[in-house]
Formats: C-alpha cells, structure tokens, sequence
C-alpha cells in the first residue's frame, strides 16, 4: 500500500475476477417452515479494506450452522487439501457470500483471500512475500508455512493425533508435510521468539534494530477501529472480538478500556 501496487478502497475483484460474480446468500423461510437459500447481487462490491477488517461477507464454516456454513462444508472448504492459494480463492469465490460485504463484522476466510491478493500484486508466492519483506529482515529465522527439515521437525509443538481436529471440517494441519496451500489465515509455524521481534516492530510504530518496515502513520491507521457502527455477526465468539474492542486493519482494537474485560 505504501509503495502505491495495492489500494485498500479497490474492488477485490480487480485482483481476483472471480469475486465479480459472487452472490449473497439469504436464508427464507416459507409458510411451512422450510428454508431454502436464495442469492441476491452484492449491494456493493467487497474491498481490500473489507478483507483486512472482516467485513467481506466471508465467513468460516465451521462456527455456526446457516446454510451458507453448510454450503462452505459440503464444498470441502477448510479442508484445503493441495490446493494452491489461488484455487482456494476462486473456490471460495463460487461460494455464497454470508452478508453484504462491508455490512457485518464475521471472522472469517478473509485474510486467506488476502494472502491471494498479495501473489496478484507482487507476482510472487505468498511465502516469498513474507520472506523477503518480514521473516528474513527481521530475523524470523524460525517461521514458515511448513517444516520439511527433520532437525526443525525435533521441536514442534502439537496436539495428541486424537486432538487434531478443533471443529466441524477443520483440523490442525501437519507441517512436516509440504503442500501447494500457504494459508495467509492461519498457517504459518513460528517460536515466541520470532513473533516477540514481529509484535516489537509493530509496538516501535513499524521500525526494529534500525530497519522501517512500516511508516508511523501507516501503523497508526491499521490499529485504528474500522468498524464504527458496523454490527458484529450475531453468535460471534466473545473470545475473537471482546467486548469494549473494533477491528481495524488486520487486529482486534480496544475502544473502551472499561468495557474491555482485560487490563
């Protein structure tokens, strides 16, 4: 965004076309009490900006039971399987939309989408990206979507086997195995170490050891609340988005220190 190659307010169908055509899903219910789903047009199109504060519509399947959850299920979204990046976003595109984009605040596939937009823009993959304009300058020697060396592979942290799946259609991955997806959402395997230099950086307002990363202003706009008077999805977890906190670009952000429950 700072170097003008990315513009928050832009449709993100300008970067994935497959967006253009995505429809909302409305739940109806007829006189017999049955419901079917039904698709409306978006009433505006969805933007980046929408993407960084989960306001897109998206929406993940396995918190809830609509019928668009339903859909994401039967489709086998959240079990990316080999994808790559951008099948996963064009999948996901040919999907239901679960709100009008900029409308509803629901945590969400979102920042996987972002992942996408990212290659479209750099003409790179979503690793490379992050390698060579985060991981590797700020010393993040330890993080990465995946862990193919067995010295590394010594020092994971995981669940039971009987403890892998954490809900309907979605379960910890394994990194030891390397595959096309790079989830921009959710994938990425680090130390506290490495994330403690990520989270210095941006509590310096986006410089560490001498290096910017971000500009102040930039930094200060992200942490911003985004949403205002947008309503959060109804039955969203108080653990995603507290009470007394809005998003901004990409993190939860406190809005009122006495509403908030922690210190």
């Amino acid at each position: 965004v700072e170097e003008g190659k990315l513009l928050l307010e832009m449709p993100v169908a300008r970067y994935i076309p497959a967006f253009a055509s995505s429809k909302v899903g409305i739940e109806v219910v007829d006189a017999q009490g049955s419901k079917r789903l039904e698709l409306a047009p978006q009433r505006r199109v969805m933007t980046v900006q929408d993407l960084l504060r989960h306001t897109s519509g998206l929406t993940y399947g396995f918190f809830g039971d609509s019928m668009v959850k339903k859909a994401y299920l039967d489709a086998g979204v959240g079990i990316a399987g080999d994808m790559t990046n951008a099948e996963f976003a064009d999948k996901l595109a040919s999907l239901p939309l679960h709100y009008q984009p900029g409308s509803t605040w629901d945590y969400s596939y979102s920042t996987d989408v972002l992942g996408r937009v990212l290659e479209v823009v750099t003409g790179q993959s979503l690793y490379t990206v992050l390698k060579t304009r985060l991981l590797d300058p700020l010393g993040m020697k330890d993080t990465s979507f995946y862990v193919p060396e067995a010295e590394r592979q010594a020092r994971l942290a995981e669940p039971y086997a009987s403890d892998r799946v954490i809900g309907a259609g979605a379960s910890v991955g394994d990194p030891r195995k390397v595959m096309k997806f790079e989830s921009g959402g959710g994938g990425l395997v680090s130390t506290a170490g490495d994330y403690a230099r990520f989270l210095q950086m941006m509590l310096n307002g986006g410089s560490l050891d001498g290096r910017r990363y971000l500009s102040p202003r930039t930094v200060e706009f992200m942490t911003a609340d985004h949403l205002g008077s947008i309503p959060v999805a109804e039955g969203a977890s108080e653990a995603l988005l507290p009470a007394g906190h809005g998003f901004g670009l990409g993190f939860a952000v406190r809005t009122a220190t006495g509403i908030a429950p922690t210190p």
